[in-house]
């Protein structure tokens, strides 16, 4: 049971921290267990997910406080050394099960989808900030009949809208809409935290509303469970920082998350005051956590990261007047041509000039 009344459904997001290492998955799954985390989520994707190319678009830069571990380097080689093996996932779940922990994913594409409906059959599913505008992604989901937790992150109050419409029209009711601070920081956002989202989200929509933090410290999770009404908090794990990787600067070590869990229940059972005290967290800095409700990006950093979204790519070369179809183009990250609603839409229209693979196709390039 999850929402109102209950208490916080708290997750531990593995990503790419295991360092496709089994056994290294397998013991940040006992250990989110022992620190007391609900549920652990999984990511599943390839590097398919972008294309493999060295084109400007697809070169991580170093704008905002993005990890050094990503600059200069290509999408396709960031997600290489990150993604979950398919394979491990059913067996993780059959894990999972036996501990008594939650276990779910993200899907990043629709076959991701019919792989976790078939060999892992989890109990709900997340979209991540940057597939909030994946409406296709969306649909799919949706058509599972399961519920849902999706990140709003940087999205405007028009993109949630047509999630969030998206996922009802196709048969998902239950919803979990996550306020996401999208920085990647090694410190505490507090600045463009604005917690205020998670009840006007919940209110604004009848969604049920969480937090979603990709930012270093227990802080900001913290005052959002227990003084800004987040039912859902989802924050990044790893057994040891200095194992390095993509997330690592932003993640939770055991002792802490299970820290951060213990505060949590007690703010739960009265002890608001006495928990940020012990962080040391004045009221000031709760009114500064509380924000403003603000939809779309909160700061430099966020703007520059929704380059990341998806958005649909020439995949093959292109000749004028040629067909585009599902093998000539597709949605891929990152975000420089048409949003992936347009997708169908674009499908059987042609090509108003030549087109190189790795190029994203915008409407100049569509003709009738």
């Amino acid at each position: 049971m999850v929402g109102e009344g209950q208490p916080c459904f708290i997750v531990a997001e593995l990503s790419g921290n295991h360092h496709q290492k089994y056994e290294e998955a397998v013991e940040l799954i006992k250990q989110a267990k022992k620190a007391g985390a609900d549920a652990v989520k999984l990511q599943t994707y390839t590097p398919e997910i972008t294309l493999n190319s060295r084109k400007k678009w697809f070169v991580v830069k170093a704008e905002g406080d993005r990890p050094e571990a990503w600059v200069d380097r290509s999408l396709w080689e960031l997600y290489q050394t990150a993604y979950t093996p398919w394979e491990w996932q059913p067996k993780l779940k059959k894990l999972a099960d036996e501990l008594g922990i939650v276990l779910f994913s993200t899907p990043f594409f629709e076959s991701a989808v019919d792989f976790l409906e078939k060999e892992v059959q989890p109990p709900c599913y997340k979209i991540g900030a940057y597939e909030a505008v994946h409406i296709p992604l969306l649909q799919k989901v949706a058509k599972t009949g399961k519920p849902a937790i999706i990140s709003i992150g940087f999205a405007s109050l028009e993109e949630v809208d047509e999630a969030l419409r998206t996922l009802r029209s196709n048969g998902c009711q239950d919803i979990v809409a996550l306020h996401c601070i999208t920085t990647y920081s090694d410190k505490p956002s507090w600045e463009h935290a604005n917690l205020r989202v998670i009840t006007d989200v919940s209110q604004r929509f009848g969604v049920i509303g969480g937090f979603s933090d990709n930012n270093a410290g227990i802080e900001i999770p913290v005052v959002a469970a227990v003084a800004a009404g987040a039912s859902v908090l989802e924050k990044h794990f790893i057994l040891d920082r200095s194992l390095g990787g993509p997330d690592a600067r932003f993640s939770l070590e055991p002792k802490e998350f299970k820290y951060m869990v213990e505060l949590i229940r007690r703010g739960e059972k009265g002890e608001r005051e006495a928990v940020l005290s012990e962080l040391s967290i004045s009221s000031e800095q709760v009114e500064k956590a509380m924000g403003q409700v603000h939809y779309g990006p909160a700061s430099p950093a966020e703007e520059a990261n929704k380059e990341f979204r998806p958005s649909i790519w020439v995949q093959k070369p292109v000749k004028k007047g040629e067909l585009f179809t599902l093998e000539n183009i597709r949605v891929a990250r990152p975000g420089a041509g048409l949003l992936p609603k347009h997708f169908d839409g674009v499908l059987g229209k042609r090509a108003t000039r030549d087109i190189e693979e790795a190029t994203p196709l915008t409407l100049d390039l569509v003709g009738a």
